[in-house]
């Protein structure tokens, strides 16, 4: 027998045990066994003999913890010590306040998918189902965009005082306080379907419902502020606003210079300790019309009041607009979508302790406190709006591409507006997985910290794509704004929502893989808290526990990618069906590989990763995609895994593998250290990079759900405003499809007799005229081409409008002034 076949078997055992996960132990056990069968079975005597001594130098120490802890881990511990890269107690806060959800799983290697399947499927309550088809419907029917953006530049008084009376502030606070206590996945599914006819409307619904004064007194609140202030928000007494961002402090929220001071102060007739605020905020949603301003600040002490601490740190507070002092400045005009934003000014405003939130025992915790609401707010507001828009753009746009037609084509048979149609269908489809997901995480009680920054990016970033894709299909239709346009404000505002809540380029290039790969990993910060026990004993003990069990992890991670990617991913246990089936399989083999170079980087680079900004970016990319495609495949089990959803549901999965290559393809080509760059290429992709963008043939097939009535389009339309109403052109455009497919046979058998004829001069009523005489169509053929003539005409119209309409108020009243002047 070859001397080799020792070593051979020595390595297959260590494999599989590492594939596996199997205990140290157990590896051991197998080894000896498999040892001794070679030398019975007449293997080399020398061979064995040396496999079995490198067997037992790697087992033996790390066996007898008498050996591995004083010589193998505690040197260990001083190395690790001295590469652990300090953490601010900003960056310490944010890694505590979150929850780990199943995006714990994806950076395990091994993600446990039953886990993922057994989350109950997200429902809405019979209450919350009735407001939605109730109060919301109402709300949409009221709605008049081109009025609110363009006429009004706000609400209108009665949709306002709807909003109000219908309780759409006060959805999050509890019954008990006088709000609806609705869920997370019915706020939403309500946000969802206002934007679908205005992101003026959802915004304005959003904030309230989002981070704010409602929420952070909900979870810190007094009994006492508490009953005052939650009934009033609840009812719309109190139109709330919070006011965080500044303009030396816009991301980085944690060096804020608007500072309070301690001291006393007068306060309804009583002289009490307070603190003087000096702020200067903006881009204040809803702080033009709040009265109720939630304020974010460094709190001093200088002169000891409280306590011998003098800077105290960040703090919360409720104002009242009337406050002395406050100057609610005049509006921001974000991009032509007046929603209400605006600056705040103060100075030296005195508010007494009792109007911090949750008291002077949460003064110095403002930071924390956002942090751990910031992630519900994230995870609903704007992925619910991206999700909104995307969702009616696809369906309208689909509707339109069948309308409208071209050389006597519609426009989306051809291949190019198939290719924008696709993209429109897929992406839809993954920003409302997406969406839902997160919603459904904090509906489950979960505060997901890493979901809520990958569904805030990914959704707001596909959500541009979807509008961007729709304006290119709608061409002229897209570009002239009036009534009739329902894809330019959306257009217009997109940036918006790139921008706010943690602008994207930062979202994605510090936050998605900085804040998992410590919070998500097994290891990695069980390590870390180890590493600062005070005991020295157990400090050594726990860090051996978890620095043995993360090695352990990473040799199974390498393993395992590098027979994933021998293999395809064709083989192992997967869940799911025979469609399915091979999905999960290929995310077992992006998980292993993501574990592993997060913990080649993290080990290399230590205190360097986070500086390295396109490395962090990208890997962030890949559990990006990996998180996606887990939503997407839960979102097809939940609903009972329908059979013409799969073009999207494929469309979408190959985007996001495609993309996970080649977010792996950058982060390795430019990996700092060359060698272990390309070291780790040949175990990821040891036969090269394999996935592809989805095929034409697919994105034909995600094309076409859109042109025609079916299941999956329809799917697709639950939870946006489709009703055709006078305000909804978007809606009553995806009204017309039925007709007019059923319209076309008798549309072509027209046109091809008209273009025997010499009649092609008349006008179009003269010619279904001379149509019914020549006996080409029937009377009630004739009433079909007149309908599809009446949808395509509303379809395809644009508006127009006189000089003076577009000229601004201020014009025309500096006109007027100079007028009566001469």
């Amino acid at each position: 027998m070859s001397i080799a076949v020792p070593f051979l078997v020595f390595l297959l055992i260590g494999a599989f045990a590492a594939y596996h996960r199997l205990r140290l132990a157990v590896w051991a056990a197998i080894t000896a066994v498999g040892l001794v069968a070679c030398w019975l079975l007449g293997a080399n005597g020398a061979a064995t003999i040396v496999a079995g001594l490198i067997a037992a130098l790697i087992a033996v120490p790390l066996l007898l913890p008498p050996i591995r802890l004083p010589f193998i881990t505690a040197p260990l511990l001083g190395f690790y010590t001295r590469i652990l890269p300090p953490l601010s107690e900003t960056e310490r806060v944010a890694l505590e306040a979150g929850t780990v959800g199943f995006e714990g799983e994806l950076f395990s290697g091994k993600p446990d998918w039953q886990v993922l399947l057994d989350q109950p499927a997200p429902t809405l309550t019979a209450e919350e189902q009735a407001f939605l088809d109730g109060p919301c419907e109402e709300l949409c029917a009221m709605t008049n965009d081109w009025d609110i953006t363009h006429v009004r530049a706000d609400l209108p008084p009665e949709m306002w005082q709807f909003l109000k009376d219908k309780k759409f502030f006060g959805m999050i606070v509890p019954k008990e306080y006088g709000g609806l206590g609705f869920s997370a996945l019915a706020n939403h599914k309500v946000i969802q379907k206002l934007s679908s006819m205005s992101s003026v409307v959802s915004s304005t619904v959003g904030v309230p419902n989002s981070l704010g004064p409602a929420e952070l007194l909900m979870h810190y609140g007094t009994q006492e502020q508490k009953d005052h202030y939650l009934p009033r928000l609840a009812d719309g007494r109190e139109v709330p606003c919070f006011a965080l961002t500044g303009p030396w402090a816009g991301s980085d929220a944690t060096s804020i210079p608007d500072f309070g001071i301690v001291c006393m102060g007068d306060w309804n007739g009583a002289n009490v300790v307070g603190v003087k605020l000096t702020f200067d905020k903006r881009y204040i949603t809803l702080a033009p019309v709040a009265t109720l301003i939630g304020m974010a600040f460094r709190m001093y002490d200088p002169d000891g009041i409280l306590g011998e601490t003098r800077d105290i740190g960040i703090s919360l507070a409720l104002v009242p607009r009337d406050t002395a002092g406050i100057d609610i400045g005049r509006r921001h005009f974000p991009l032509n979508s007046p929603f209400q934003n605006g600056p705040i000014h103060g100075r030296e405003v005195f508010i007494p302790l009792s109007q911090l939130i949750g008291g002077e025992a949460y003064a110095g915790k403002g930071w924390q406190m956002l942090v751990e609401c910031l992630s519900i707010g994230r995870s609903i507001t704007l992925p619910s709006t991206a999700s909104g828009g995307a969702r009616m753009a696809a369906i309208v746009t689909g509707a339109y591409a069948r309308i409208r037609k071209q050389f006597g084509l519609s426009i989306g048979r051809f291949e190019g507006v198939q290719e924008a149609l696709a993209r429109i269908a897929g992406n839809a489809y993954t920003i409302s997985a997406l969406s839902e997901a997160s919603a459904a995480a904090v509906t489950r009680g979960e505060l997901p910290a890493v979901p809520s920054t990958i569904s805030k990016y990914h959704c707001t970033e596909l959500g541009r794509q979807v509008a961007q894709d729709a304006m290119d299909i709608h061409g002229g239709k897209g570009i002239i704004l009036g009534p009739k346009n329902y894809l330019g404000r959306s257009w217009q505002a997109s940036p918006i929502a790139i921008t706010v809540e943690g602008a994207n380029i930062m979202t994605r290039s510090l936050m998605i893989f900085g804040q998992g790969a410590i919070l998500c990993h097994p290891w990695v910060l069980k390590e870390m808290k180890a590493a600062t026990l005070e005991d020295e004993g157990e400090r050594l003990r726990e860090f051996d526990r978890n620095l043995f069990g993360h090695i352990g992890f990473a040799i199974s991670n390498a393993v395992r990618s590098l027979w994933f990617g021998l293999t395809g991913a064709k083989l192992g246990q997967a869940p799911g069906d025979a469609y399915t089936r091979r999905y999960y399989r290929k995310l077992n083999r992006y998980s292993a590989a993501l574990a592993l170079c997060a913990d080649t980087s993290m080990l290399l680079l230590g205190g360097k990763l986070k500086f390295k900004e396109s490395l962090s970016g990208r890997l962030g990319d890949v559990l990006s995609q990996l998180y996606i495609t887990s939503a997407l495949l839960k979102r097809y089990e939940d609903q009972g895994r329908p059979e013409t959803d799969q073009p999207l549901l494929a469309w979408s999965f190959h985007d996001a593998v495609h993309k996970i290559e080649l977010a792996f393809s950058g982060a390795l080509r430019n990996f700092p250290i060359r060698p272990v760059g390309w070291l780790l290429w040949a175990l990821i992709f040891p036969w090269g990079r394999r996935a592809t963008p989805p095929s034409d043939r697919l994105g034909h097939r995600a094309a076409s759900l859109l042109m025609s009535p079916n299941e999956a389009r329809d799917r697709l339309a639950t939870g946006v405003y489709t009703t055709p109403t006078a305000n909804n052109p978007a809606g009553r455009i995806n009204s017309y499809l039925q007709a007019v497919i059923l319209a076309e046979p008798v549309e072509r058998k027209f046109l091809k007799a008209l273009k025997t004829s010499d009649i092609e001069s008349l006008t179009f009523v003269e010619q279904l005229d001379e149509g019914v005489r020549e006996g080409w169509i029937t009377a009630d053929e004739r009433q079909q081409l007149e309908a599809l003539r009446e949808m395509t005409v509303d379809a395809i119209s644009v508006d127009d409008f006189d000089t003076e309409e577009l000229r601004s108020a201020g014009y025309k009243r500096e006109q007027e002034e100079n007028r009566a002047v001469a």
